[in-house]
């Protein structure tokens, strides 16, 4: 009886990194179209942080600016009770145009960051992996260029999201604000 359980648990572990190596990465990806501002249109996790603050995210900013050696500076900036809360990040590039590694100083998680697909000037919609020990979530994030988007691209986002397993619980189009929008690209 163990000898099947042992293959099985195998087999849903093959299939679980099998499945995340599938996430293809934007063919021919420019860095330097992708810098400037993007809004944060769309947020999918199965992390427990985002299961428990979801209900208050609001939309934020993202400026991507280039850094040394194709690295990419990236900073969000969102409300957070009464104030605008910045957070900078260091998005190392890989050999495959298009995917970053990121490690958090805080909490030391690693990030495996894909860039599925974008159009530079209107949405972008990135992959995330996020591991800290033996624990690991996904996320997927849709960004656009202005705070509107076509919903033909929110449905790409809720469908590829559901693609990777997340449950639609865990699928949030942010709430619009006025609040800290106002960094200038």
């Amino acid at each position: 009886m163990q000898v099947p359980l042992l293959s099985l648990l195998g087999l849903a572990l093959f299939g679980a990194l099998h499945g995340q190596e599938e996430v293809t990465v934007q063919p021919d990806f420019q860095p330097e179209k992708f810098t400037g501002k993007w809004y944060s249109i769309g947020l999918a996790s199965n992390s427990r942080w985002f299961m428990e603050k979801k209900q208050v995210l609001k939309m934020c900013t993202t400026v991507v600016t280039p850094a040394a050696d194709g690295n990419l500076n990236v900073t969000s900036t969102y409300p957070k009770f009464d104030r605008c809360e910045k957070r900078n990040s260091l998005f190392l590039k890989t050999e495959q145009p298009g995917r970053f590694s990121y490690t958090s100083p805080r909490w030391g998680s690693q990030h495996d960051i894909r860039v599925v697909e974008t159009n530079y000037d209107e949405y972008a919609l990135l992959y995330t992996k996020k591991f800290k020990g033996t624990d690991t979530s996904t996320i997927v994030t849709l960004y656009g260029r202005t705070t509107e988007l076509n919903p033909k691209l929110q449905e790409k986002f809720t469908q590829f999201s559901l693609a990777q397993g997340l449950p639609e619980d865990a699928i949030l189009l942010l709430p619009k604000t006025d609040k800290c929008m106002t960094d200038a690209a």
